[in-house]
């Protein structure tokens, strides 16, 4: 059966060929390039495949109008109901009140957990953030709030030091000054063959890497750079360590900001889609078959649902 590593990137879109405003094309990226055929995505050059890959440009309007926003966009692309269109607009960076039985009911976790299907949220993150989030549970990312609803365990230090979680900064390297003394700082390259180890114990794995949105609002390109190699480095440990015999890997995102650092905004750019390992190029066509020309965030669960053989864990739509 074929397993899944997933990566979400948050505010990551495809945009303009300008290396002066778009860090994607001015960091060194050789992973995604290599992995893409040599080049990476712009509005003008949005789709293709190669023999390791296929890359697809997904709509993050949902059909609403105005910026798309980090709430309704997750719960879009991890539970396939359009949430923006659900309340009547585009809301963030949390889940707004009206998604919370949508998630409950319909992501991605509980959903295979329905389906009798294993899975893992990778992020570790240290006590300080289980301190944050037990004085404010109304501010619980969707990813977050997916996982409480589920049963899924959320990881810490424990599981960074037996190497069962992965930092959720990707190296750890801040750890230390957050009062976890034993956790040291690990390679990018190293904390991806770390996740990719999980895909022998679990069925679906998921890391969210969150620093691309706010250096994305920040305008900082430096910053941008540096967050997007450290990324690139992580995801090629991750694809150096996973068999592409029984391994789908799944990138994508959920709203574009980092492409275009002329604005502080989110933008209405597509994300991109890429799918890498297993079958990629006959999961592609069925990402198209859910949504046509002009696929969404919402094609990606039901897709994902097949891939893992798990249809028969989607409850009914809201």
């Amino acid at each position: 059966m074929t397993r899944v590593l997933m990566f979400f990137l948050d505010g990551v879109g495809i945009g303009r060929k300008d290396p002066a405003e778009n860090p994607l094309l001015a960091a060194r990226l050789p992973v995604l390039a290599e992995l893409l055929g040599g080049t990476l995505p712009t509005l003008r050059h949005r789709g293709w495949g190669t023999p390791r890959a296929t890359l697809l440009p997904l709509d993050a309007t949902l059909g609403v109008p105005g910026l798309p926003q980090s709430g309704t966009g997750q719960t879009a692309l991890f539970t396939g109901v359009n949430a923006a269109r659900l309340i009547g607009k585009h809301f963030g960076p949390f889940p707004y009140s009206t998604l919370r039985p949508v998630i409950e009911a319909h992501s991605i976790f509980q959903r295979l957990q329905l389906a009798g299907r294993s899975s893992c949220f990778a992020n570790a993150f240290p006590q300080k953030f289980f301190d944050y989030f037990e004085k404010r549970k109304s501010r619980t990312s969707v990813t977050t709030y997916s996982c409480m609803t589920a049963g899924i365990e959320l990881r810490r230090e424990a599981n960074v030091l037996d190497g069962t979680g992965v930092s959720a900064d990707i190296t750890g390297g801040g750890w230390a000054a957050l009062g976890h003394s034993r956790v040291g700082a690990i390679a990018p390259s190293d904390a991806g063959r770390r996740l990719a180890a999980l895909t022998r114990s679990y069925d679906f794995v998921l890391f969210e890497y969150w620093k691309t949105d706010p250096v994305g609002h920040d305008r900082n390109m430096p910053a941008a750079v540096q967050v997007l190699e450290t990324f690139d480095a992580f995801f090629g440990g991750a694809l150096a360590a996973i068999d592409p015999a029984d391994t789908l890997v799944v990138l994508t995102s959920d709203h574009g900001n980092i492409e275009d650092l002329s604005t502080k905004t989110h933008t209405r750019n597509p994300v991109p889609l890429i799918l890498a390992g297993h079958r990629h190029a006959e999961v592609a066509k069925r990402v198209l078959h859910f949504g046509g020309r002009t696929p969404d965030l919402t094609h990606v669960l039901p897709t994902l649902m097949e891939v893992l053989g798990a249809e028969h864990g989607q409850p009914h739509s809201p």
